[in-house]
């Protein structure tokens, strides 16, 4: 197990509670780009968090030949988690 991420899980699940709080947060008539948005911008504190740990900056890297692959984990980490952030956006709201 890669130094630093023992806990990665815990940040798919603090996502997945972002997201709850997120859609409990927002009236009926704002959910859908209102979730969006705040889910976006727990998908970026995410991927910051994750950089950090694993001792570079956000939007300084890219995934080239002799990435770390800490670097790569959050990277994939955050493309996931935007792609989630477009589904609920796009999601059907009451």
């Amino acid at each position: 197990m890669m130094a630093g991420f023992k806990n990665f899980g815990t940040i798919k699940t603090f996502g997945v509670i972002c997201l709850l709080l997120a859609s409990m947060a927002v009236n009926e008539a704002d959910a859908g780009l209102g979730l969006g948005a705040l889910c976006s911008a727990g998908c970026a504190t995410m991927a910051v968090a994750c950089y950090s740990a694993a001792g570079a900056v956000f939007g300084t890297v890219t995934a080239g030949i002799g990435t770390a692959p800490a670097i790569l984990a959050c990277n994939a980490a955050f493309g996931t988690c935007m792609g989630n952030c477009a589904i609920a956006t796009a999601a059907p709201t009451p």
